[in-house]
């Protein structure tokens, strides 16, 4: 199991940016890929962005690519979400995710959640 605490959610203006952050705490942490979602009101969670211990990154549409930038500290075992250029349907409870995968190759899965972080932009 790997236990997972966000930080750097708060209220910005549209326009701004705030960077999460993620520490990761548990065993063989390099077995796991970390992510981020978000879940607005009334909406489903959305995958945001992943990245493998190797520094290999996914983010799950363009438009999140062009404004969002993923990255992991190894030595801290942490991971961040830039986030810039923010705008009011950016608002979201934002939460950090651990993924699995039964073989290399084959979709990850997100297994272990943190307990979020709120952000909110206003217009």
């Amino acid at each position: 199991q790997v236990h997972l605490v966000e930080s750097g959610g708060g209220s910005v203006q549209a326009g701004g940016s705030l960077r999460l952050a993620c520490v990761a705490s548990g065993r063989s942490l390099s077995n796991y890929a970390l992510g981020w979602f978000r879940q607005a009101p009334g909406k489903e969670r959305e995958l945001l962005a992943r990245i493998t211990w190797g520094g290999t990154s996914f983010y799950s549409t363009q438009p999140i690519k062009d404004r969002f930038t993923i990255s992991l500290d190894a030595a801290k075992t942490t991971v961040y979400l830039q986030m810039n250029n923010l705008k009011p349907e950016d608002t979201a409870v934002y939460y950090c995710a651990s993924f699995t995968r039964a073989l290399v190759g084959t979709k990850w899965n997100a297994r272990d959640w943190g307990q979020g972080t709120q952000v909110s932009v206003s217009s």
